[in-house]
């Protein structure tokens, strides 16, 4: 019980930032790669070189995408729906998708799940670009979720908190692209909904990680 109260104040304490400003926060950085930093979107410089090696290859110098399956939507029934559950399991749909994403570097669904002026979106998925360009991306995993809480807005038709852990995996080092060991990592994030006519998009995102935010 303790621990689901923290993880409670936690998240609301994301909130508490989103409706005030509407931005993402920076969150707090591991121990592992300076990728996992978040310090704004990324300018899309990157020093990452994808390897143009003078092949033979006429294709952009990626590899295949993994083969993945994507997070399947049966999982988070009611997610159509216009009601506070439908916005939760949206919302737990949405991180599903950007995970799977860095998986795979398929973001044409997650971009669909997102508004233009998504703010801080592009924090919570600033590394897409570069493991697309490099066809290098995280390994597979499943998030084991820790608390989600639907809480009213002002800005949004609601914040969902949503508390969550992602467990040992590898990414690429920006550098080699080789891939590194990462222990498990927490994220505390609230989404802000709203209904559209094509369902529920997320409008505002908040996200901290670490080894220990929970």
């Amino acid at each position: 019980m303790p621990r689901r109260l923290l993880s409670a104040a936690a998240a609301g304490a994301l909130l508490l930032v989103l409706t005030a400003c509407g931005e993402g926060e920076e969150g707090p950085v591991t121990t592992a790669p300076p990728e996992i930093g978040v310090n704004g979107p990324s300018d899309g410089g990157g020093d990452t070189d994808p390897s143009d090696g003078g092949g033979d290859q006429t294709e952009e110098p990626t590899a295949d995408a993994p083969d993945i399956p994507p997070p399947d939507p049966a999982d988070y029934a009611g997610m159509d729906e216009n009601t506070e559950d439908g916005a939760t399991q949206a919302f737990r749909y949405y991180i599903a998708m950007s995970m799977w994403a860095h998986q795979t570097g398929d973001d044409s669904m997650l971009m669909q799940l997102q508004s233009d002026s998504c703010n801080g979106c592009g924090v919570l998925n600033e590394e897409l670009p570069e493991l697309k360009e490099s066809g290098t991306y995280w390994s597979p995993f499943e998030v084991t979720s820790v608390e989600i809480t639907p809480h009213p807005s002002k800005n949004f038709d609601f914040e969902i908190g949503y508390s969550f852990t992602v467990p040992e995996h590898t990414r690429p080092d920006p550098e080699s692209g080789e891939p590194v060991e990462f222990n498990p990592i927490e994220y505390n994030t609230v989404g802000g909904m709203t209904w559209a006519t094509e369902g529920w998009v997320v409008g505002g995102l908040n996200s901290k990680w670490g080894p220990d935010v929970h």
